[in-house]
């Protein structure tokens, strides 16, 4: 069960219910002139009131469509995007809604645009007082110190230190790390795991408590969900991240046997499928179009005047369900052929002078708008691996984890990348969050993450990024 303490945050849920109904309706009142005619649907006459019915209609849906969507869902770790995201989703829904009202009612005369201005009205209304009722709380809680979870984190391991950076560094979360207790006795620890149960004894004001799973026995993680469970607090466990947990493995039984398959993600659906695909032709064509088209003659005058060799450069890579194909980029070395282990490194000699520019701003993947056109490619997915790097990392990395990100087209940035996981693998850990993040993004793709993805990317090329060389 989820537990929720504050003094007053609890009731900001129920104020942006009422102000968003009254908003729908007020708005409705104002803007949506019904024609005079009555709407005779029910016998009784109070309820053929055009805007009665219209009040009673909208508020149904407002709270079917909000509670499916989880539109009232946010929380303090929820990002600026995911708002966003609900914002638009709720929007679409809400509008289909009215217009599928307006249709069904012969009697009701507007227009689309009066209609589409009314929500336009509606959700600027309202999108602007949820992210104001959200920036307001990161505000107090970074700078006034008021709406703090207090926290305990049991354990250590990359997980519990990723944890612990992210409650010190971003404030506006409000999270109090009250204490850490931990075996390892590392310099910000409390004391060891056994000392965390007496401190738990003599202190009441925890609200959550964290725990890393992969260091605690059974016979402790039970203790501490008792004392959760005593105590009103929320209890979460923590995974080391360097072991990919998501929720794309499907387990069937066969009899007792545990059979694991991998589940569809949100790329499988057919309707995402055309979207994404749809998306990736007009962008792909834009770019070709109005960049690709008169760039390249500049570029491979300037190639030449610098080095012998091609325009292009391809390269043989690991597509959609490892089928290979030749990925283009504008040619950056001054040599062309592909050998195992070939990486660039920093300062690394066989980058040409106009290369060395190319690869900093990474506009020499631009050709890549090439294979994306021919469906080869999509324009944000995780990067496609050289095949003997493909071959190498399938062997250090889960095997269901590495498979799964085969399952979709590779793209020409993804979250990896704008995360900082591009370029040269200098250890395990680069390519074990690479394929995390590249996971994360097949199992929750949306055409938003795309453009978030891809704004982030030309935000990367303006500021510059250390290890685009």
């Amino acid at each position: 069960m989820e537990y929720r303490r504050g003094r007053y945050s609890w009731l900001l849920r129920p104020f942006l219910i009422v102000f968003d109904l009254l908003v729908i309706n007020i708005f409705a009142l104002y803007s949506l002139n019904f024609n005079e005619e009555d709407i005779y649907f029910f016998s009784n006459d109070f309820f053929n009131d055009k805007h009665t019915l219209y009040i009673i209609y909208s508020a149904t849906v407002w709270f079917f469509s909000s509670f499916l969507l989880k539109f009232y869902k946010v929380y303090r770790y929820t990002s600026l995007f995911k708002i966003a995201s609900l914002l638009f989703k709720q929007f679409f829904v809400y509008g289909m809604a009215v217009y599928a009202f307006i249709g069904f009612f012969r009697s009701v005369n507007l227009g689309a645009f009066d209609v589409l201005k009314y929500l336009l009205f509606v959700f600027a209304a309202i999108g602007a007082v949820k992210i104001l009722s959200y920036l307001i709380l990161k505000t107090i809680r970074a700078y006034l110190k008021g709406n703090l979870r207090n926290v305990v984190i049991i354990g250590s391991g990359s997980g519990i230190a990723e944890l612990k950076n992210i409650f010190n560094r971003q404030r506006e979360l409000g999270y109090n790390i009250k204490a850490s207790f931990s075996d390892s006795y590392d310099n910000d620890t409390t004391g060891n795991i056994n000392d965390s149960f007496n401190f738990l004894k003599n202190d009441n004001s925890i609200d959550e408590l964290y725990c890393a799973i992969d260091e605690l026995s059974e016979k402790q993680i039970n203790e501490y969900v008792k004392y959760a469970n005593l105590n009103h607090c929320n209890i979460k466990f923590v995974p080391n991240t360097s072991k990919l947990f998501t929720k794309r493995l499907h387990t069937d039984y066969y009899n007792y046997l545990p059979v694991l398959s991998i589940k569809e993600g949100s790329l499988s659906n057919d309707i995402n499928k055309f979207l994404k695909r749809t998306f990736d032709i007009l962008f792909s064509l834009f770019v070709i179009i109005f960049v690709l088209s008169w760039f390249s003659i500049i570029l491979f005058i300037l190639l030449k005047m610098e080095s012998k060799g091609p325009l292009f450069y391809r390269h043989k890579r690991n597509g959609i369900n490892y089928k290979e194909f030749y990925c283009y980029k504008y040619r950056s070395l001054t040599v062309t052929k592909e050998t195992k282990g070939t990486y660039v490194k920093q300062d690394d000699h066989r980058v040409t002078k106009i290369g060395r520019f190319l690869r900093r701003t990474s506009i020499d993947e631009l050709p890549q708008f090439i294979n994306v056109l021919k469906g080869e490619m999509s324009v944000v997915g995780p990067r496609p691996h050289m095949l003997s790097y493909t071959d190498d990392y399938s062997k250090k990395i889960d095997k269901y984890s590495f498979i799964f990100r085969h399952h979709v087209k590779p793209g020409i940035t993804g979250l990896a990348q704008i995360k900082g996981y591009r370029g040269e693998v200098e250890s395990d850990k680069d390519i074990i969050n690479r394929i995390k993040y590249d996971n994360f993004y097949i199992e929750n793709w949306s055409l938003l993450l795309d453009i978030n993805i891809i704004i982030q990317t030309i935000l990367n090329v303006v500021k510059g990024d250390e290890k685009a060389y």
